[in-house]
């Protein structure tokens, strides 16, 4: 990048740069939503390969442990530019996740659903850095608008997977593949003028990247500690939902769409969540969300009827939701040299406890069943109001 563009985006560091934040967010629509493919297929899986609760929950590990690998990627973030790693994750998602009507033992689900891991992982760790720097003192506007586009990917995703599958049959989604090819194409074009890591990096305190994680550590603990009460809800609702549903007597179409009505909801809470903390702030966004979200689920498991549930869908998808760009901001706001080490140290995290979640989600669905571990987990949600108090108080 000539030293013209730099001095450029050096005297843009505190405007919203609104074009280009978008751009960011489309990036995470294209890619989420063929990451968005796993859990509305979920029984035709079970039903083609004959596996448990336990099992299924695994999948989400699987895809997760790459994840480890985050902060190493932020490393190397910080060093040089991995705009071109956002440009072909697309393309190497859409591969995998669409191949897994071809999967003919749970083997090659694994190793599916492992490349797809990879491949976000290589996405999500500069993008969100990428944001922050071009939101200027918008932060809070950013990072949700960043935030939509993945939650709207994961209410195109379940519609677009299930509507390949009417179409074309399970193993005919591959045909979804050229649409990710041509997003990347279109990707490249754009994001290769804009900085990334290196051009924006200040470089003031020097600290190695072992003194900035110690330093932040209590930090993180407590993130990691409000994050799994939470994922715990979300990972329930987001991950088996359409099981839930079906087991209850719905069609797999239904499930889809009761799947895309909580991610839209979901979308609409990152949206407003961002910008409500921007004028409210983040203590009261965070408190207020994770109070009411788990009497919400527990109403949603005694719902009967079919417009009830779809609301109490919609104002829980709207606060679990909620927390997700506001915790970003913290993160990303962090005056640290090594920003996307920051949040490649983040992600981990956060990849790591909602696998935690989501396998301890399936254990006690093999064990209670998903009716009653749902209302265990509601529950159990409240456990994450603590962790908004000691988080707030470590902010300031």
């Amino acid at each position: 990048m000539n030293k013209k563009t730099i001095n450029n985006y050096k005297g843009d560091d505190k405007k919203f740069q609104i074009g280009n934040v978008s751009l960011i967010s489309f990036s995470h629509l294209v890619h989420d939503t063929y990451g968005a493919f796993l859990s509305p297929v979920l029984p035709l899986l079970i039903k083609n390969l004959n596996i448990s609760y336990s099992l299924v929950s695994f999948l989400l590990v699987i895809r997760s442990l790459p994840s480890l690998f985050n902060p190493f990627i932020g490393l190397l973030a910080d060093k040089i530019s991995l705009r071109f790693f956002i440009v072909l994750a697309p393309t190497i998602t859409a591969i995998a996740m669409s191949m897994l009507g071809f999967a003919s033992s749970y083997f090659v689900l694994v190793v599916l659903l492992f490349v797809s891991g990879i491949s976000s992982s290589l996405y999500h760790v500069p993008a969100p850095v990428m944001v922050k720097k071009l939101s200027g003192n918008r932060a809070g506007l950013g990072m949700s608008l960043y935030m939509l586009g993945g939650e709207l990917a994961r209410t195109v995703g379940p519609l677009v997977i299930l509507g390949a599958v009417s179409l074309w049959g399970f193993k005919g989604a591959y045909r979804l593949i050229p649409f990710a090819v041509l997003a990347s194409i279109v990707l490249f074009v754009k994001l290769r003028k804009i900085p990334i890591n290196k051009e924006f990096q200040k470089n003031t305190n020097h600290l190695g990247w072992l003194a900035t994680l110690k330093k932040h550590s209590s930090l993180f603990l407590i993130i990691g500690g409000y994050l799994f009460f939470v994922s715990l809800l979300k990972s329930a609702m987001a991950f088996y939902l359409p099981t839930y549903l079906n087991i209850q007597g719905s069609s797999l179409w239904l499930g889809g769409i009761s799947l895309a009505v909580f991610q839209f909801a979901g979308a609409a809470g990152t949206l407003l969540s961002g910008v409500i903390s921007d004028k409210f702030g983040s203590r009261k966004t965070l408190i207020f969300a994770s109070v009411i979200a788990p009497f919400v689920m527990l109403g949603f498991t005694f719902a009967q009827g079919t417009i009830l549930p779809f609301i109490l869908l919609v104002f829980l998808g709207l606060l679990l939701f909620a927390s997700s760009p506001v915790i970003l901001v913290i993160v990303t706001s962090l005056d640290v040299d090594r920003p996307a080490f920051i949040n490649g140290t983040y992600m981990s995290i956060s990849f790591l406890i909602s696998s935690v979640a989501v396998m301890l989600v399936g254990v006690l669905s093999d064990g209670f069943g998903l009716l009653i571990t749902y209302r265990i987990l509601a529950v159990a949600g409240l456990g994450a109001i603590p962790f908004v108090f000691f988080l707030c108080s470590r902010k300031r």
